[in-house]
């Protein structure tokens, strides 16, 4: 049966709305040439979306050009504000965002971990209306937030899960008794991880991907034919509890000590930096575990530039710079970031990644290890969901870049008979914040895009 008049109009607004979102501010012309419609069709959706304050004139395409047709639409970006929260174990990272995304302001909320429930929620909760108020929102259309541990799927509110601070779970609540008329949701970070590589990181190109999460603890995220799947618990990707071989026990319902964790959480990392004579912070979180991997590929690349030629000292981790720093801060010697060196040098020897790694080096060896602990879980990802892309994610897959994914390909590779790339995140840590964005911004739009007669 056709579509009613008013429905097909709805369709239409919707349609010209989400072009707006993907390609940026478009004139009538252009509206028509993307949806296909008649020139007096688009006429009237441009009236109807112009009255209900969804889009106006931002401008004229070219300078030569005047009158309505040169009018450039847009839309409305101050209609609704976003907030997304990255709540860790430590503490809180909040972003104010508009309706199209813009970051607006932003804030870090930092949470001892002898702090109560309700106090640590308070700071949480006046930070998200300190931040709103920076960036001159008088109120918040959708919050998004992402969280450590599982997500109910039938409730979507945050399970109990072992070890993580009581205020996670009354987080949400609090938001929503706070910000009254806020859609307040909860998604697992690495999810949304995964949601944020696939919109604007490593896979892009990708309908079918495992994001590993690497940073203070491990997950995975699994995208399957383009969609996100979340288990009948809400718990697909908890991969830490998965039991491993190399652990000293196995782990349990409450406590993933002894599953792959133990093998690549930020902690065990600092352990086997350690054991190759590398130097580690006294931090050894999710940012500390990836400066170790970090500095480790910067050394690499400095043994590989040097040759054989001995032309520069043979140190560890420490080399020319001295001491454990980031190397994509280093002095007026490395002109380029860490991830900006290892690309030219790949590029420039025209190698796989992991060929690029000296086997005789103590940073090398250390790499080589952690590949290979990483391997182990990413093979048993590999085996039962043959995804053909893995993604190492967060603060430590971004700091291993595309030598580390080598590494861990290069292991796959023997492991398993299925044809498996591996890349590097881009977005790193910063991607829950970003997924926690998107998603928001996602569900904003479908609230304020539905036009009347359109459910």
């Amino acid at each position: 049966m056709p579509a009613s008049p008013s429905t097909a109009r709805a369709i239409n607004d919707r349609l010209a709305l989400r072009l707006l979102q993907q390609e940026g501010p478009l004139t009538a012309g252009q509206l028509k040439q993307l949806t296909g419609l008649s020139r007096p069709t688009v006429a009237d959706l441009v009236d109807r979306l112009t009255a209900a304050g969804l889009i106006t004139v931002v401008g004229e395409s070219g300078e030569q050009r005047r009158g309505p047709n040169a009018r450039l639409y847009g839309i409305v970006a101050d209609r609704a504000h976003l907030a997304a929260l990255d709540v860790r174990t430590e503490g809180v990272f909040v972003l104010v965002s508009d309706l199209v995304g813009r970051v607006l302001a932003e804030a870090s909320v930092p949470i001892g971990g002898d702090t109560g429930t309700g106090p640590a929620v308070e700071q949480v909760v006046a930070a998200v209306e300190r931040t709103a108020k920076e960036a001159g929102a008088d109120r918040l259309h959708t919050v998004g937030i992402g969280a450590p541990g599982l997500i109910d799927p039938a409730t979507g509110d945050l399970r109990d899960s072992g070890g993580l601070p009581e205020w996670h779970r009354s987080l949400s609540v609090a938001l929503q008794e706070r910000l009254p008329g806020a859609r307040v949701t909860v998604e697992n970070e690495t999810n949304l991880a995964a949601l944020a590589e696939q919109r604007e990181g490593a896979a892009r190109d990708r309908d079918t991907f495992v994001l590993l999460w690497l940073g203070h603890g491990v997950g995975a995220a699994v995208v399957l034919d383009g969609t996100l799947r979340r288990g009948a618990s809400g718990g697909t990707g908890e991969i830490g509890f998965l039991p491993v071989p190399g652990a000293d026990s196995l782990p349990s319902a409450q406590d993933c000590a002894g599953g792959f964790h133990s093998l690549t959480g930020a902690s065990a990392i600092g352990t086997l930096a350690r054991q190759h004579g590398l130097p580690t912070p006294a931090a050894m979180d999710g940012p500390g575990a990836a400066l170790v991997v970090r500095a480790a590929v910067a050394a690499v690349l400095d043994e590989r530039e040097a040759g054989e030629t001995a032309a520069r000292p043979r140190a560890g981790l420490t080399g020319h710079r001295g001491a454990l720093s980031d190397p994509s801060s280093a002095g007026p010697r490395e002109p380029f970031t860490v991830a900006a060196r290892e690309e030219t040098v790949m590029a420039a020897s025209g190698t796989h990644p992991a060929e690029a790694v000296p086997g005789d080096h103590p940073a090398a060896g250390f790499l080589r290890a952690l590949a290979e602990r990483i391997s182990v879980g990413a093979a048993s990802v590999v085996a039962v969901l043959d995804p053909g892309c893995v993604v190492l994610g967060g603060e430590v897959g971004q700091a291993g870049g595309p030598m580390l994914a080598g590494l861990v390909e290069e292991q796959l590779r023997r492991m398993s008979p299925l044809r498996t790339e591996v890349r590097a995140s881009t977005l790193g840590g910063t991607a829950v914040l970003r997924g926690a964005l998107l998603t928001a911004r996602d569900r904003a739009q479908d609230d304020l895009f539905t036009p009347p007669g359109l459910t």
